[in-house]
């Protein structure tokens, strides 16, 4: 029994799914909501408020900007892509405490949230899109 206390306390503790990150937004909570796709996949569709960067350019520079005090959520396209996974780890090893969206953006979709286009939310812009 303690196995499984720990599984679905670990599960909760590193994964969140999309509508409690929605409430988590729209309560203003100290959030960075990471796209760890490519740049063309974040402007042809994104969770707004996201920036992009890719899990492949995580690295101690390209992060010195962000809070590190905040809760990092990364995401990618869904199950079948774990670009959100790679960057999750990155995050992690850099300092931040992270969760995984659960089924990216389309799970974000199917849930019948919003999403942009267009290729703001670069963290080397300071812009959100």
């Amino acid at each position: 029994m303690q196995d499984q206390l720990r599984h679905y306390q670990d599960k909760l503790a590193f994964e969140t799914d999309s509508w409690d990150l929605k409430v988590a937004l729209e309560a203003g909570e100290n959030l960075i909501v990471i796209d760890a796709r490519s740049a063309a996949a974040f402007a042809a569709e994104h969770i707004p408020g996201a920036i992009n960067l890719p899990h492949r350019q995580m690295s101690a520079d390209s992060t010195a900007a962000l809070d590190k005090s905040a809760l990092v959520v990364t995401y990618c396209d869904g199950i079948g892509c774990n670009a959100s996974t790679k960057g999750a780890l990155a995050m992690t090893r850099l300092g931040f405490r992270v969760k995984e969206l659960m089924g990216g953006l389309d799970w974000w979709k199917r849930d019948g949230h919003p999403t942009s286009t267009g290729a703001g939310g670069d963290i080397s812009c300071g812009c959100e899109g």
